[in-house]
């Protein structure tokens, strides 16, 4: 019996491999130039990563490579996925835009910290693409890796070093998890390919394994997500981490996370999706209800960031399990107006913090408006967006989702979206009465002469509200990245 042989991939098979090619190939020439690049001259491979993403934003912008699948589908390059992608690309480069400053004031730039984001979001990308099993591991753990080392980056802090073993432990243990229920699944049919599965499925009426392995990948989907009750890590990493860090963690890693949980659960698992449905509405729901009342008692601002994260996925969960076209076009759209509102906010901390003063906690606010009325005023627009306050972004993006709950027939759910978007609105609008109405605290710190910060920080920030009056073609993209799902 003959071995039947594998045709040799050629330049046009790679083809839609491309960005993710550039972005490794950059990613292993900055670990080079940095090696003769002195400490004061680390501009340079600053500059050079984001020279890089800047690339990597033109290619997949005007569609270089084009679509299609390679590797016997192991790896898939669609509309959804482009838009993923985009988006991240875009949002880690602003994260280090945000750092170089701050990172720099405080000497913890060291050139590896470039090198690993530019690696996690080569991670990032991989999952967006996912055909198989396989590659969804390999991308989130490219992903963890890198993160666990950045959040760890500032070696001298005990907050950090905490918060990075916290990371870890509690990583490796939703890795584990997820990989136990990958096993469950492939035993069950054979195959890692993620249409493979979906095809077996459909094909056979003994389910409770499969049943199972999808509980166990729901369960590690839900913890890189943040959602509640994997949601332990969220708040010890953001408070430890350096701002810029927590920036990068608190925004992209999310969109990689919905486009992972869209790859395994609906291109994978998608014929079990009237038993998981029920699963992820109830993880919507915890998330809303405990982000929303631990958010409220807090007075450290990146832990309050972190728990109203729970609450943000949550209302992303609930997109998804609406379901269909309309629902994963909801969840996207909210996962990509998230992330920009979760940079901006992150951004305004960055901006308004000192080498020797982290401006962290909410009683660093009071006063803002009579000290600084410009950052006042923009972080009057992050906050009303976070809150969903119209005509902002975050408005447009709840809206969505919960219609998106209403037309799937979960109107239970859409109820606690509604009760808990009231409630989340107390603390995002807390922020902005503390710096209107309260006097200042302590002497006035001076003024933040980065004009590169400050001017990215206004555009980030004013999108927001630019984007909030015109959100439709947003929500169109994302429909075009999911038109024809069921």
């Amino acid at each position: 019996m003959t071995t039947p042989t594998l045709a040799p991939l050629t330049t046009a098979d790679l083809a839609p491999l491309v960005p993710e090619l550039v972005l490794i190939g950059g990613a292993f020439a900055l670990l080079m130039l940095d090696l003769f690049v002195s400490q004061r001259n680390k501009i340079w491979t600053h500059l050079f990563s984001v020279a890089v993403l800047a690339v990597m934003l033109v290619l997949l912008a005007t569609g270089r490579g084009g679509q299609g699948e390679i590797f016997h589908g192991m790896f898939v390059r669609d509309t959804a996925a482009d838009v993923m992608k985009t988006v991240i690309v875009l949002v880690s480069g602003l994260s280090l835009v945000y750092g170089w400053t701050y990172l720099r004031e405080r000497n913890l730039y060291q050139g590896e910290i470039p090198v690993l984001v530019l690696f996690a979001t080569a991670g990032m990308m991989l999952l967006a693409s996912a055909g198989s099993l396989l590659v969804v591991y390999l991308g989130l753990e490219l992903l963890a890796l890198c993160s666990y080392a950045l959040v760890a980056s500032n070696r001298d802090n005990g907050l950090a070093t905490e918060a990075a073993m916290k990371y870890f432990v509690l990583g490796s243990l939703a890795s584990g998890l997820l990989l136990y229920g990958m096993s469950l699944v492939y035993g069950a049919t054979g195959t890692l390919s993620l249409s493979g599965i979906h095809e077996s499925i459909e094909g056979t009426s003994e389910r409770t394994l499969l049943l199972t392995g999808t509980i166990f990948m729901i369960a590690g989907v839900a913890f890189k997500l943040g959602a509640a009750p994997f949601h332990m890590w969220l708040p010890d990493v953001y408070q430890g981490a350096p701002a810029p860090i927590a920036l990068f963690i608190s925004s992209a890693p999310k969109l990689a996370a919905f486009g992972m949980a869209y790859r395994l659960l609906e291109v994978g698992m998608g014929p079990l999706s009237p038993q998981w449905h029920l699963l992820i509405g109830g993880l919507s729901a915890l998330s809303l209800v405990v982000g929303n009342l631990m958010a409220i008692a807090q007075s450290n601002l990146k832990r309050m960031l972190a728990y109203s994260t729970v609450s943000h996925i949550g209302f992303l969960l609930m997109g998804m399990a609406g379901g269909g076209e309309e629902g994963y076009a909801a969840a996207m759209f909210y996962a990509v107006s998230y992330t920009i509102m979760s940079t901006a906010s992150f951004g305004a901390i960055i901006a308004l913090s000192r080498n020797g003063f982290e401006a962290e906690n909410i009683d660093d606010f009071k006063g803002l408006s009579a000290r600084n009325p410009w950052m006042a005023g923009l972080v009057l627009c992050i906050m009303a967006s976070l809150a969903g306050i119209p005509p902002f972004l975050g408005f447009w993006t709840k809206l969505a989702v919960l219609g998106a709950a209403v037309k799937g027939d979960i109107l239970w759910l859409a109820l606690v979206g509604v009760i808990c978007a009231v409630i989340g609105a107390y603390y995002y609008l807390r922020i902005i009465k503390v710096m209107y109405f309260d006097e200042p605290v302590g002497e006035p710190l001076p003024a933040n002469n980065d004009r590169v910060l400050g001017t990215v920080l206004c555009v980030n920030a004013l999108a927001l509200l630019a984007l909030g009056l015109a959100w439709s073609p947003i929500m169109v993209w994302c429909q075009r990245a999911f038109a024809g799902l069921a």
